[in-house]
Protein backbone atom coordinates (compact mmCIF):
# COMPACT_ATOMS: atom_id res chain seq x y z
CA UNK A 1 0.00 0.00 0.00
CA UNK A 2 1.25 3.49 -0.81
CA UNK A 3 0.57 5.41 2.38
CA UNK A 4 -0.50 9.02 1.98
CA UNK A 5 -0.01 10.07 5.59
CA UNK A 6 2.52 7.65 7.09
CA UNK A 7 6.26 7.08 6.68
CA UNK A 8 9.45 6.26 8.59
CA UNK A 9 12.04 8.96 9.06
CA UNK A 10 15.68 7.96 8.48
CA UNK A 11 17.53 7.69 11.79
CA UNK A 12 21.19 7.88 10.87
CA UNK A 13 23.81 10.17 12.37
CA UNK A 14 23.26 13.75 11.24
CA UNK A 15 20.22 15.78 10.21
CA UNK A 16 17.46 13.44 8.99
CA UNK A 17 14.49 14.75 6.99
CA UNK A 18 11.09 13.31 6.09
CA UNK A 19 10.96 11.38 2.80
CA UNK A 20 7.72 13.22 2.00
CA UNK A 21 5.36 15.59 3.79
CA UNK A 22 1.65 16.12 3.05
CA UNK A 23 1.35 19.03 5.51
CA UNK A 24 1.41 22.68 4.45
CA UNK A 25 2.57 24.08 7.82
CA UNK A 26 4.25 21.38 9.90
CA UNK A 27 7.62 19.80 9.24
CA UNK A 28 9.92 17.52 11.22
CA UNK A 29 13.58 16.59 11.24
CA UNK A 30 15.57 14.29 13.54
CA UNK A 31 19.08 15.30 14.62
CA UNK A 32 21.37 12.52 15.88
CA UNK A 33 24.94 13.31 16.91
CA UNK A 34 27.69 11.25 18.47
CA UNK A 35 29.51 12.72 21.46
CA UNK A 36 31.82 15.49 20.29
CA UNK A 37 30.02 16.12 17.00
CA UNK A 38 28.35 19.42 16.07
CA UNK A 39 25.70 20.52 13.59
CA UNK A 40 24.96 24.04 12.39
CA UNK A 41 21.93 25.37 10.53
CA UNK A 42 19.41 28.19 10.32
CA UNK A 43 15.73 28.34 11.23
CA UNK A 44 14.83 30.57 8.27
CA UNK A 45 11.17 31.59 8.37
CA UNK A 46 10.23 28.82 10.82
CA UNK A 47 10.04 28.40 14.59
CA UNK A 48 11.46 25.12 15.89
CA UNK A 49 11.14 23.38 19.24
CA UNK A 50 14.24 21.25 19.81
CA UNK A 51 13.04 18.44 22.10
CA UNK A 52 15.89 16.43 23.61
CA UNK A 53 14.83 12.80 23.19
CA UNK A 54 17.99 11.53 24.88
CA UNK A 55 21.46 12.80 25.74
CA UNK A 56 22.94 16.24 26.39
CA UNK A 57 24.04 19.08 24.09
CA UNK A 58 25.03 22.74 24.14
CA UNK A 59 23.01 25.13 21.93
CA UNK A 60 24.32 28.36 20.46
CA UNK A 61 21.41 30.37 19.04
CA UNK A 62 22.48 33.72 17.66
CA UNK A 63 24.12 35.51 20.57
CA UNK A 64 22.64 33.11 23.17
CA UNK A 65 24.39 30.05 24.54
CA UNK A 66 22.62 27.32 26.51
CA UNK A 67 25.04 24.91 28.15
CA UNK A 68 24.45 21.21 28.83
CA UNK A 69 20.78 20.98 27.85
CA UNK A 70 19.23 17.55 28.35
CA UNK A 71 19.96 14.64 30.62
CA UNK A 72 17.35 11.94 30.20
CA UNK A 73 18.71 8.73 28.68
CA UNK A 74 15.80 8.28 26.27
CA UNK A 75 12.14 9.24 25.86
CA UNK A 76 11.06 6.68 28.48
CA UNK A 77 13.29 8.29 31.14
CA UNK A 78 11.31 11.24 32.47
CA UNK A 79 10.34 14.70 31.27
CA UNK A 80 12.35 16.40 28.52
CA UNK A 81 14.50 19.47 28.19
CA UNK A 82 13.64 21.56 25.11
CA UNK A 83 14.95 24.69 23.40
CA UNK A 84 12.69 27.10 21.50
CA UNK A 85 14.46 28.31 18.34
CA UNK A 86 12.81 31.38 16.83
CA UNK A 87 12.61 32.23 13.15
CA UNK A 88 15.63 34.02 11.71
CA UNK A 89 18.20 32.38 13.98
CA UNK A 90 21.56 30.74 13.30
CA UNK A 91 21.92 27.57 15.38
CA UNK A 92 24.79 25.32 16.40
CA UNK A 93 24.24 22.15 18.41
CA UNK A 94 27.30 20.55 20.05
CA UNK A 95 26.84 17.05 21.47
CA UNK A 96 28.28 16.49 24.95
CA UNK A 97 27.13 12.86 24.80
CA UNK A 98 25.43 10.84 22.11
CA UNK A 99 22.29 12.89 21.59
CA UNK A 100 19.00 12.59 19.75
CA UNK A 101 16.90 15.71 19.17
CA UNK A 102 13.46 16.06 17.59
CA UNK A 103 12.96 19.27 15.61
CA UNK A 104 9.26 19.94 14.86
CA UNK A 105 8.71 23.27 13.10
CA UNK A 106 6.11 25.63 11.65
CA UNK A 107 6.11 29.01 9.84
CA UNK A 108 6.54 32.01 12.12
CA UNK A 109 7.16 35.75 12.04
CA UNK A 110 7.24 36.07 15.83
CA UNK A 111 10.08 38.32 17.01
CA UNK A 112 11.24 36.67 20.23
CA UNK A 113 14.48 35.34 21.69
CA UNK A 114 15.32 31.65 22.18
CA UNK A 115 14.66 30.00 25.53
CA UNK A 116 15.00 26.69 27.35
CA UNK A 117 12.03 24.72 28.67
CA UNK A 118 13.27 22.75 31.69
CA UNK A 119 11.59 19.53 32.85
CA UNK A 120 9.96 21.32 35.81
CA UNK A 121 8.00 23.45 33.31
CA UNK A 122 6.59 20.36 31.58
CA UNK A 123 3.09 19.48 32.79
CA UNK A 124 2.39 15.77 33.33
CA UNK A 125 -0.84 13.85 33.85
CA UNK A 126 -3.13 11.13 32.58
CA UNK A 127 -5.95 11.21 30.04
CA UNK A 128 -8.72 8.64 29.65
CA UNK A 129 -9.40 5.60 31.82
CA UNK A 130 -9.36 1.79 31.80
CA UNK A 131 -7.81 0.45 28.58
CA UNK A 132 -7.77 3.86 26.94
CA UNK A 133 -5.79 5.55 29.72
CA UNK A 134 -2.48 7.13 28.71
CA UNK A 135 0.11 9.46 30.24
CA UNK A 136 1.12 12.80 28.80
CA UNK A 137 3.69 15.59 28.95
CA UNK A 138 2.63 19.05 27.80
CA UNK A 139 5.87 20.77 26.74
CA UNK A 140 4.74 23.91 24.90
CA UNK A 141 1.00 24.58 24.98
CA UNK A 142 -1.20 27.58 25.55
CA UNK A 143 -2.83 25.65 28.41
CA UNK A 144 0.17 24.63 30.54
CA UNK A 145 2.81 27.19 29.48
CA UNK A 146 0.81 30.34 28.56
CA UNK A 147 3.79 32.57 29.41
CA UNK A 148 6.12 30.91 26.88
CA UNK A 149 5.86 32.63 23.48
CA UNK A 150 5.31 30.73 20.23
CA UNK A 151 3.54 31.63 17.01
CA UNK A 152 1.98 28.33 15.93
CA UNK A 153 3.64 25.33 17.59
CA UNK A 154 1.86 23.22 20.22
CA UNK A 155 4.02 20.30 21.44
CA UNK A 156 3.74 17.39 23.88
CA UNK A 157 4.44 13.70 24.49
CA UNK A 158 2.11 10.75 25.07
CA UNK A 159 2.89 7.30 26.53
CA UNK A 160 0.41 4.54 25.72
CA UNK A 161 0.75 1.52 28.06
CA UNK A 162 0.76 -2.12 27.04
CA UNK A 163 -2.51 -3.04 25.33
CA UNK A 164 -4.04 0.43 25.76
CA UNK A 165 -5.56 2.83 23.26
CA UNK A 166 -4.55 6.46 22.94
CA UNK A 167 -6.18 9.51 21.34
CA UNK A 168 -9.42 7.69 22.04
CA UNK A 169 -12.18 8.37 21.18
CA UNK A 170 -10.65 9.36 17.82
CA UNK A 171 -10.75 13.07 17.08
CA UNK A 172 -9.94 15.50 14.27
CA UNK A 173 -8.76 19.13 14.00
CA UNK A 174 -10.57 20.21 10.84
CA UNK A 175 -12.48 23.47 11.37
CA UNK A 176 -11.95 26.67 13.35
CA UNK A 177 -15.09 26.43 15.44
CA UNK A 178 -13.83 27.37 18.89
CA UNK A 179 -14.05 26.31 21.61
CA UNK A 180 -15.29 22.98 20.26
CA UNK A 181 -12.74 22.51 17.45
CA UNK A 182 -9.64 24.24 16.04
CA UNK A 183 -8.16 23.79 12.57
CA UNK A 184 -4.70 22.27 13.05
CA UNK A 185 -2.34 20.00 11.21
CA UNK A 186 -0.79 17.39 13.49
CA UNK A 187 2.12 14.94 13.42
CA UNK A 188 3.18 12.04 15.65
CA UNK A 189 6.76 10.77 15.92
CA UNK A 190 6.85 7.26 17.44
CA UNK A 191 9.21 5.24 19.63
CA UNK A 192 8.48 1.81 21.13
CA UNK A 193 9.68 0.14 24.35
CA UNK A 194 11.09 -2.52 24.08
CA UNK A 195 12.30 -1.32 20.69
CA UNK A 196 11.41 -4.52 18.81
CA UNK A 197 7.70 -3.99 19.60
CA UNK A 198 4.89 -2.36 17.71
CA UNK A 199 1.53 -0.68 17.84
CA UNK A 200 -1.17 0.19 15.33
CA UNK A 201 -2.53 3.59 14.37
CA UNK A 202 -5.66 4.36 12.38
CA UNK A 203 -6.40 7.54 10.44
CA UNK A 204 -9.64 8.16 8.55
CA UNK A 205 -11.55 11.09 7.09
CA UNK A 206 -15.17 12.18 6.89
CA UNK A 207 -14.97 11.46 3.15
CA UNK A 208 -14.15 7.77 3.68
CA UNK A 209 -10.35 7.64 3.23
CA UNK A 210 -8.61 5.31 5.71
CA UNK A 211 -5.07 4.18 6.57
CA UNK A 212 -3.99 1.63 9.16
CA UNK A 213 -0.28 1.74 9.97
CA UNK A 214 2.11 -0.42 12.00
CA UNK A 215 3.80 1.75 14.62
CA UNK A 216 7.51 1.07 15.05
CA UNK A 217 10.55 3.11 16.10
CA UNK A 218 10.91 6.29 14.01
CA UNK A 219 7.48 6.00 12.44
CA UNK A 220 5.73 9.25 11.46
CA UNK A 221 1.97 9.82 11.41
CA UNK A 222 1.31 13.02 9.42
CA UNK A 223 -2.20 14.42 9.63
CA UNK A 224 -3.21 17.46 7.61
CA UNK A 225 -6.73 16.04 8.02
CA UNK A 226 -8.64 13.15 9.53
CA UNK A 227 -9.56 11.39 12.75
CA UNK A 228 -6.76 9.43 14.43
CA UNK A 229 -6.13 6.88 17.17
CA UNK A 230 -3.28 4.60 18.38
CA UNK A 231 -3.07 1.27 20.23
CA UNK A 232 -0.02 -0.42 21.82
CA UNK A 233 0.53 -4.14 21.39
CA UNK A 234 0.41 -6.08 24.70
CA UNK A 235 3.84 -6.09 26.33
CA UNK A 236 4.95 -2.80 24.77
CA UNK A 237 4.68 0.91 25.51
CA UNK A 238 4.43 3.29 22.58
CA UNK A 239 5.63 6.87 22.82
CA UNK A 240 4.79 9.65 20.44
CA UNK A 241 5.89 13.25 20.26
CA UNK A 242 2.83 15.18 19.09
CA UNK A 243 2.87 18.63 17.59
CA UNK A 244 0.28 20.84 15.95
CA UNK A 245 0.15 24.06 13.93
CA UNK A 246 -2.73 26.15 12.61
CA UNK A 247 -3.84 29.73 12.29
CA UNK A 248 -3.89 30.08 16.10
CA UNK A 249 -2.67 28.22 19.22
CA UNK A 250 -5.98 27.53 20.96
CA UNK A 251 -6.45 23.76 21.13
CA UNK A 252 -9.73 22.16 20.21
CA UNK A 253 -10.72 18.73 18.88
CA UNK A 254 -13.90 17.22 17.47
CA UNK A 255 -14.51 13.60 18.48
CA UNK A 256 -15.98 11.08 16.07
CA UNK A 257 -19.69 11.32 16.95
CA UNK A 258 -20.10 7.57 16.47
CA UNK A 259 -17.55 6.87 19.21
CA UNK A 260 -17.78 9.92 21.48
CA UNK A 261 -20.07 8.00 23.87
CA UNK A 262 -16.98 6.08 25.05
CA UNK A 263 -15.45 9.26 26.48
CA UNK A 264 -18.60 9.86 28.52
CA UNK A 265 -17.95 6.59 30.40
CA UNK A 266 -14.70 7.88 31.96
CA UNK A 267 -16.31 9.13 35.24
CA UNK A 268 -18.05 5.76 35.68
CA UNK A 269 -14.88 3.79 35.01
CA UNK A 270 -12.92 5.87 37.51
CA UNK A 271 -15.62 5.57 40.18
CA UNK A 272 -15.40 1.77 40.14
CA UNK A 273 -11.60 1.82 40.15
CA UNK A 274 -10.96 0.42 36.67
Amino acid sequence: MDYRYHCFIPAGTGHNTLPFNPCALLDFTLLRLDAGQSWSGATGDREILAVILGGTATFTVGGHRFESVGGRANVFDGRPHSVYLPAGAEVTVSALSDVEIALPSAPSDLAVGPYVIAPDRVAAGRWGAANFGRDYHQILTEISQPDLPAHRLIVGETYTPSGNWSTYPPHRHKHDNLPAEAAHEEMYYFRVNPSDGFGICRMYTDEGYEENFTVRDHGMHMMPEGYHTVVSAPGYTTYYLWFLAGTQRTQGAHEDVNLSWVGKTVPTLRSVGL
